[in-house]
């Protein structure tokens, strides 16, 4: 069972391999693992209508653990079914509850595409994805928030976005640009602020950045450390904007955007605030610390052949398998093969002192109690000059890595720094 960080606790009538319906109370965790993580992270969105509560139960209240292939068909048959019923309200002409089910089906079948690497068999995620993004289309065709369709320019190419308006008036607006995680949905990343921010008064621009979603899954263009090199063609891109109030442009970033918006402000300077949702300053730290330490030594010592080796078979080993799979997610975007040659490629990702010294920036770390994947948040923080850090605690349910529970409160403590620094 995951460690705490709430203490509610929840019932949930469960199938055992019987078919047998038993309660199970849980008060420390859903589930064990990453699991465990996204049912807190779906049942966050809660608040934006991203989830609704009694679909997640009841659909995680289906899965055995560690059925991977049931935790994926679950997530899929809820997405897909919550898609079908968004179209019948949408041909009926209900607009707002279709665009609502469309935003809930995107979130499920944003699970789906996450859960497809934990498949025994070789389940291409590019299908899954597809509906993910068409429902997410559905959602924004039909959303009360003007919207457009956006390619900004990028090596040669564009990337793929959304720009979001308060109204239809055209006024010039601040901006609030977003940019996901690692292995964010573009449906999540409007759960956790995007909303928010137009509810404010600002204009919001969702983009899939290189290793990011579409760009991953459709162009095969992986992620890049150099991050200033995407967000540079994104503060072009506004700057041609009539409708943006170009002295009142912010930045946010969650999970390993914590570590992308940090880096680009290095050397970008146009922005005039900038969230790091949490902070991160060595991406490496979190692959490395789950790496047992005589094997790591090879690596270290330079001995890659032997730890190439040695990490193939104790991934093969008894009990392996969710590591591999945690291994190959988490890997993908990286665009390189071989666990030394994503070790290398992974250890580029990384903010130094001299860098962080750069930043002008004025930079807010959100930093929660029991962050499991980057607690380096304070680090972050005393490296940029003037950065302010607010802390997120487990008493007050805001635990865990981007407080998956508490993004009311975070959208609180953010828009209400970045009201106070953008305040003309």
């Amino acid at each position: 069972m995951a460690v705490s960080d709430t203490t509610a606790a929840l019932t949930v009538d469960r199938l055992d391999r019987h078919g047998t319906r038993s309660h199970e109370v849980y008060t420390a965790g859903f589930y064990e693992g990453g699991w465990d993580y996204e049912v807190r992270s779906i049942l966050g969105r809660a608040a934006r209508g991203g989830s609704e509560p009694g679909e997640v139960l009841a659909t995680i209240a289906r899965v055995r653990p560690k059925d991977h292939r049931g935790w994926f068909t679950a997530w899929q048959t809820l997405g897909q079914d919550t898609a079908r019923q968004a179209q019948h309200c949408a041909d009926a002409g209900h607009p707002v509850s279709a665009a609502r089910a469309f935003l809930r089906a995107a979130n499920y079948l944003a699970v789906a595409v996450e859960a497809v690497d934990g498949l025994d068999d070789d389940t291409d995620p590019l299908p899954t994805f597809r509906e993910h993004r068409a429902a997410w289309e559905g959602f924004v065709e039909r959303s009360r928030w003007p919207a457009q369709a956006v390619a900004i320019p990028y090596a040669g190419s564009s990337m793929p976005g959304w720009f979001f308006r308060p109204d239809l008036s055209g006024t010039p607006r601040p901006v609030l640009v977003m940019v996901n995680g690692s292995d964010g949905s573009v449906s999540g990343l409007w759960c956790e602020g995007a909303e928010g921010a137009l509810e404010r008064g600002y204009a919001v621009l969702l983009f899939d950045g290189p290793g990011q979603q579409s760009m991953l899954f459709e162009r095969g263009v992986p992620f890049r450390p150099d991050w200033e090199h995407v967000l540079t063609p994104v503060a072009d891109w506004l700057s041609a904007r009539e409708d943006v109030d170009h002295d009142r442009v912010a930045v946010y970033g969650i999970s390993q955007g914590g570590y992308w918006v940090p880096r680009a402000l290095a050397f970008e300077h146009r922005f005039a605030a900038a969230v790091a949702d949490g902070g991160v300053v060595d991406v490496a730290r979190s692959w490395l610390s789950n790496i047992p330490h005589p094997v790591l030594a090879e690596y270290r010592k330079g001995d890659k052949q032997k730890f190439d080796r040695d990490m193939r078979l104790g991934m093969h080993l008894p009990g392996g398998r969710a590591a591999r799979e945690t291994w190959a997610f988490r890997a993908r975007p990286y665009g390189v093969e071989g666990y030394s040659a994503v070790l290398d490629e992974v250890s580029r990702y990384t903010l130094t002192p001299e860098l962080a010294a750069r930043i002008r920036t004025p930079l807010l770390v959100t930093d929660p109690d029991g962050d499991q994947f980057f607690p380096q948040s304070a680090e972050l923080a005393s490296l940029v000059p003037g950065a302010t850090l607010v802390r997120f605690t487990q008493d007050e349910g805001a635990a865990s890595h981007c407080q998956p529970l508490a993004r009311e409160l975070t959208e609180q403590r953010m828009f209400d720094w970045l009201d106070e620094r953008l305040d003309p």
